[in-house]
């Protein structure tokens, strides 16, 4: 009997009835700056070696997650439409109410924010760099998420590995972009190093974001684990273009 293959991940606190998880480097056949668990097709590895890496994935979940083409937009996925899973889909996030539906996230810095409700009726799964936060991607989200499910309450959310503070130096646009229109933005933005760049708190400005979408109705959860920092664990693009990518995956379990 063949078991699938075993593959590191990190995870939040449980929640009955949902699944979720990161994947890490471990656990894949990518090579050099890729190696080993690089889900990611747009990253210069052997489209060959991805396709493995994609299959243990799948085997380890019993199910094909739905991809998507990220773009660092809004767009937000109605995952409850029959979809075929080799389908180019330009979204950001994606949502579902169905057990049978597996969301992905691709990240290599970027926030991978997962998104329920309380009694696991609907989840939602949402990249989110500092153009798709400021632009609104948790919001449009957090819309359709409710429009699928109008009777859900009392959210929750788990923010995964993504950049930390320290090391994400931004300039002067980024900053502007978040505080011009909010001042509640400034207090996630500290002085960097040399005049006119800033460190951003992209975690801590997403659950701003969320609290304030959810009237304070939700409970948010961060990793606390930077991609740039562990080297060894997690892909990071700001560290080096030449790199991977890990999945986000969430799935409503019906349990």
């Amino acid at each position: 009997m063949e078991f699938p293959p075993l593959i590191p991940t990190v995870s939040g606190p449980a929640q009955s009835g949902l699944l979720y998880f990161c994947t890490t480097r471990a656990g894949g056949v990518s090579r050099d700056e890729r190696a080993s668990l690089n889900l990611g097709l747009n990253t210069g590895d052997d489209p060959q070696l991805v396709q493995e890496n994609r299959r243990r994935l799948n085997a380890f979940m019993g199910i094909e997650p739905v991809w998507l083409q990220q773009v660092h937009g809004t767009d937000v996925l109605d995952a409850d439409q029959d979809v075929l899973p080799e389908a180019p889909r330009t979204f950001d996030a994606a949502v579902t109410t169905r057990a049978d539906r597996a969301l992905a996230i691709l990240t290599a810095d970027c926030l991978p924010v997962v998104i329920w409700d309380e009694q696991a009726r609907v989840a939602g799964a949402a990249h989110a760099g500092w153009r798709g936060l400021q632009a609104g991607v948790l919001a449009r989200t957090l819309d359709m998420m409710r429009r699928r499910c109008p009777q859900a309450r009392s959210w929750r959310a788990w923010i995964g590995p993504a950049i930390s503070q320290p090391c994400f130096e931004v300039g002067q646009e980024v900053f502007e972009a978040f505080v011009q229109d909010n001042e509640a933005n400034r207090p996630f933005f500290i002085q960097g190093r040399v005049p006119g760049k800033w460190q951003a708190d992209l975690p801590g400005i997403a659950r701003r974001q969320l609290e304030f979408l959810c009237k304070g109705d939700i409970q948010v959860h961060l990793s606390g684990l930077c991609t740039f920092q562990e080297h060894d664990r997690f892909y990071s693009y700001r560290r080096s273009p030449r790199t991977g990518r890990q999945a986000t995956i969430v799935r409503l379990t019906g349990a």
